[in-house]
């Protein structure tokens, strides 16, 4: 068993909770035909959040793998095309969480804590990356 968590695509995931669930199981049935340890296959942004993460928790598989596989930060990261679902070692669940969302809200990605109870989906406040907000001393 394993502490996962996952990032996605904010353009495509339904935001209204039923409809992102069943987004989600859509995407969890692994039906898409490629290599799901290439990194290649999904967005620039995803990418980016992936190559910053694998810093902190090296893959398990792939081309990226990490040789010490007794490290428990070795993470299994399964990559689709508007996804990245990673399943960590429950001892560094306290480190993956908080390093995870932090990288998705710096990536503009989206972030689904998996293995919570009615877990966290948290959305770029603008998943376009921009800035849309004045600065607090415009008020007009």
């Amino acid at each position: 068993m394993s502490y996962d968590l996952m990032v996605f695509e904010p353009t495509v995931a339904p935001q209204e909770r039923k409809k992102f669930m069943e987004w989600y199981a859509q995407q969890t049935k692994w039906a898409e035909d490629h290599s799901y340890q290439d990194q290649a296959v999904t967005t620039e942004r995803l990418q980016a959040w992936f190559r910053e993460m694998i810093e902190h928790f090296p893959p398990m598989n792939g081309p990226l793998a990490s040789d010490n596989v007794d490290d428990p930060r070795v993470t299994d990261h399964c990559i689709g095309h508007h996804v990245i679902y990673s399943a960590y070692s429950w001892s560094v669940a306290e480190e993956a969480y908080p390093k995870a969302r932090e990288l998705a809200v710096k990536h503009s990605v989206g972030f689904f804590d998996v293995s919570a109870t009615n877990g966290e989906i948290l959305f770029p406040s603008n998943s376009s990356g921009t800035k849309n907000k004045k600065p607090w001393w415009q008020f007009w």
